[in-house]
């Protein structure tokens, strides 16, 4: 399996309504705003960047985020690299019931 991390951002003026709906589509597409740690813990990222683990090849990963953000947006900018390997500090717990949703 792949992993991928994406950052999204919806140009404009956005409201919290846009990227609540950004998220959900994202979701539909096999993308989470939460993190596994090898500890194992679960973290948020940073708002706008997601995580997906999947078979597939990073154009289609952009592909999918760009979906994602056509149905909110006109305009926006993603950013997809191959994540392997990740490491962070300062991210927010979150709980396995969060990675659920996230």
């Amino acid at each position: 399996m792949n992993r991928f991390m994406t950052r999204l951002l919806l140009n404009g003026y956005p409201s919290a309504d846009h990227y609540e709906r950004l998220h959900a589509e994202m979701k539909k597409r096999g993308f989470s705003r939460v993190i596994e740690s090898s500890e194992p813990n679960f973290y948020w990222l940073p708002n706008g960047t997601y995580y997906r683990v999947s078979s597939s090849t990073r154009e289609q990963v952009l592909a999918d985020a760009k979906a994602a953000a056509a149905i909110v947006s006109r305009e926006y900018e993603v950013v997809v690299t191959d994540a392997p390997n990740c490491t962070w500090c300062g991210l927010k717990l979150a709980t396995a019931a969060d990675a659920m949703v996230a």
